[in-house]
């Protein structure tokens, strides 16, 4: 199983839409890299939702509920979405200056990358990135 980190600017889309609508479909993503890494998504794949702009920081889990597929909004079949479920909101966000303190995230693609849209995600970084958001104000 694979995991990963999908962005989203949250006056867009935030992970209280994707709460409310249970599933939606995952688009808009144009960059070469971000696109072969929704290809290698799997259905059930556990995913971060992460805010952009402003906020900075993953904000809860959801799961792949589809694999990728040609985005039906597009004219252009090597564009993809994919449909995504809402799991759990972090009781805490993880912002990303907390993440680049921590040694274990230095070659991560969110920190290395930040414009890249999908990102995958190591099982010691799900990890540690889960247990920051669930223990409500503690660092």
């Amino acid at each position: 199983m694979n995991r990963w980190l999908l962005k989203t600017e949250p006056g867009e889309y935030s992970f209280r839409d994707l709460t409310a609508e249970g599933v939606t479909a995952w688009d808009g993503v144009k960059a070469p890299a971000a696109l072969k890494n929704m290809r290698s998504m799997k259905k059930g794949d556990p995913v971060f939702i992460y805010h952009t702009g402003k906020e900075r920081a993953v904000v809860g889990t959801a799961r792949a509920a589809s694999e990728a597929y040609p985005d039906p909004a597009q004219d252009d079949s090597r564009l993809l979405a994919i449909d995504i479920e809402a799991e759990k909101a972090f009781t805490e966000p993880v912002p990303l200056s907390k993440i680049k303190k921590s040694n274990l995230f230095s070659e991560w693609e969110l920190v290395r990358m930040p414009r890249l849209s999908v990102v995958p995600v190591t099982e010691k970084q799900w990890d540690l990135v889960v247990k920051w958001g669930l223990e409500e104000g503690r660092d």
